[in-house]
């Protein structure tokens, strides 16, 4: 029977317990929304949800009983739990709802024909998500439609923001093809990628120079929370405002010497893959591989030596002992994110 129309509010299934899935759990679930959690038996995360009070049951159960399934285990595992556990069980006529586009955009995901389709991105990591929450206030969201068969699909991803908190600061629509190819762009070029290289090149350049090592870690890693910090709080022109004269004027002459048109250039050669598909396609192979060349990677990053200098110093910094709310637990790589999916 097709889900009809009611006042009531909707009952949610969370899918998974991992950072953002826990963050909307709670958030949800304060909100006065009857949530349960979907989880594989004896997973690694049964426990904590338990002992934060939900009803936890097999994804299957989960989204057999809910009008909105939230889907927010890794990406990776996203598409043989849908085609296995989800499709099979979900009512007719209810909302399946995505954290990040990737599945759907690139064709992994199909979704039946009877079901909306939103997505729900919060713009901060599920600590911040929960955090924000706990305090008053709420984490920015993204929302947007695939499919919208009830005719109320943006008022039940609007609703679903509301509940975690988006609504209490801002809440704008897009579409899944933009979220997932500007949230892939950020991560690559800037944020993850980008930001990374431009560390490591900046601390071997000092050090091959023949400055110390820890000179160069406060230069170019440690202080680039400072600027970071500016420029969330109020963009280039606070952190303008708050450097010295001297900064500026390097700021000016110098920073176009290092991210030129040939930077822009590549830039735009990794969204041209993202857009056509070919990150995606390399990233699925990679993994169904078994990470070979993630892992080479990976290893490659925590053996930098900026990393055991950075470990050094920041043994000394009681502060970060004595407070990680955001970052406190590293984020899952993609060779456990089976086993934490549900």
């Amino acid at each position: 029977m097709t889900q009809q129309h009611t006042d009531r509010q909707p009952t949610i299934a969370v899918i998974g317990y991992g950072s953002q899935g826990r963050a909307h759990a709670l958030n949800l679930r304060d909100s006065g929304f009857d949530v349960t959690v979907g989880l594989r038996p004896g997973g690694p995360t049964e426990q904590r949800a338990t002992a934060d009070g939900f009803t936890v049951v097999t994804p299957a159960e989960a989204a057999a009983k809910a009008d909105i399934v939230a889907v927010l285990t890794p990406d990776m595992v996203q598409a043989k739990l849908y085609e296995e556990v989800l499709a099979p069980n979900m009512r007719e006529g209810a909302c399946l709802l995505f954290a990040h586009g990737f599945n759907v955009h690139y064709g992994r995901i199909a979704p039946r024909e009877d079901l909306d389709v939103i997505l729900v991105a919060p713009k901060g990591p599920g600590a911040l998500v929960r955090r924000e929450y706990e305090i008053g206030r709420g984490v920015p969201c993204i929302f947007a439609v695939e499919q919208d068969r009830s005719g109320r699909a943006e008022a039940l991803a609007r609703t679903y923001a509301a509940g975690i908190g988006g609504a209490r600061a801002n809440v704008i629509r897009t579409t899944f093809k933009e979220e997932t190819e500007t949230d892939l762009f950020g991560e690559q070029a800037v944020l993850c990628g980008g930001a990374s290289a431009l560390v490591q090149a900046g601390y071997e350049t000092l050090v091959e120079a023949g400055y110390q090592p820890e000179i160069a870690y406060y230069e170019v890693l440690h202080e680039l929370k400072l600027i970071v910090d500016l420029f969330y709080e109020g963009g280039i022109g606070r952190m303008l405002e708050f450097i010295s004269e001297t900064a500026q004027y390097g700021d000016f002459v110098s920073g176009p010497r290092i991210i030129d048109a040939g930077t822009k250039a590549r830039m735009k050669e990794v969204l041209a893959d993202i857009q056509d598909g070919t990150f995606a396609r390399n990233w699925i192979a990679e993994y169904e591989a078994g990470l070979p060349n993630y892992k080479r990677h990976r290893q490659a990053d925590l053996d930098h030596p900026i990393e055991e200098t950075g470990r050094k110093l920041r043994a000394a910094m009681q502060w970060l002992q004595d407070a990680r709310p955001v970052a406190a637990k590293p984020a899952a790589s993609p060779a456990t994110a089976q086993t934490e999916a549900a």
